[in-house]
């Protein structure tokens, strides 16, 4: 397990975060990616065969599945898959492997806020474990906004509860673009653009983490 916690911003700093690759047998790519308490363990499947109803001629088809600690998956789950998939597709060339299915499935083993961000963060380790070809990797960073108008980074479940508006975005490791955002409250457009900047910023962090930890993976096997 490689831990981290970096980023000196005025605003608030990331929590600590650890992840380690290829703890299944059975996936193609596998990892967990921690968060201070928020834990997710990734596993990807794939390039598989497809089924018929959901073959694309030109490309692969995605698919994500997030499997809630208790309980079965609700709206919050299908909503987050899409954020999920949409994120992958958009990452992944897809186009190498037409008539293929690939699959995300991700198992939430504690959720102690920015949950979204955590799956993300382990989609992308486990695309990576499973060696799929990816035009950039990507990440994700969660920000809140409290009541007095403070930006929290990577917030916990207390103040994501505490906090009006709610903002996860997904960064490409190629130039920090934003390729996905899901956005919860009220906030004004220079709020949207402080928290996109700050994310970038964070992505940063994250991306030479995920540098480090493979790394350190491969530096072993030699």
């Amino acid at each position: 397990m490689t831990t981290m916690m970096e980023l000196d911003q005025s605003y608030s700093v990331l929590r600590e975060y650890g992840s380690e690759q290829s703890l299944l047998s059975k996936p193609d790519g596998s990892s967990t990616f921690v968060q201070g308490d928020t834990s997710i363990l990734a596993g990807v499947y794939g390039p598989a065969e497809v089924k018929v109803s959901k073959e694309i001629y030109d490309r692969a088809t995605v698919e994500v599945l997030i499997q809630p600690k208790m309980g079965l998956p609700g709206v919050r789950e299908r909503a987050r898959e899409q954020c999920v998939r949409e994120t992958c597709e958009a990452a992944l060339l897809l186009t190498l492997h037409p008539r293929s299915s690939v699959t995300v499935i991700l198992q939430v083993i504690h959720d102690d806020g920015s949950l979204l961000s955590c799956c993300l963060n382990a989609a992308c380790m486990a695309l990576m474990d499973a060696g799929l070809p990816m035009s950039h990797l990507f990440c994700s960073v969660t920000c809140a906004i409290s009541k007095e108008g403070q930006i929290i980074i990577d917030p916990t479940a207390r103040q994501e509860k505490e906090c009006p508006a709610l903002l996860t975005f997904a960064i490409d490791s190629a130039e920090c673009n934003v390729l996905m955002s899901s956005t919860t409250g009220s906030f004004s457009v220079q709020e949207l653009q402080q928290c996109i900047a700050i994310s970038q910023k964070a992505s940063e962090q994250i991306f030479q983490f995920y540098r480090d930890s493979v790394k350190r993976r491969y530096s072993k096997i030699k």
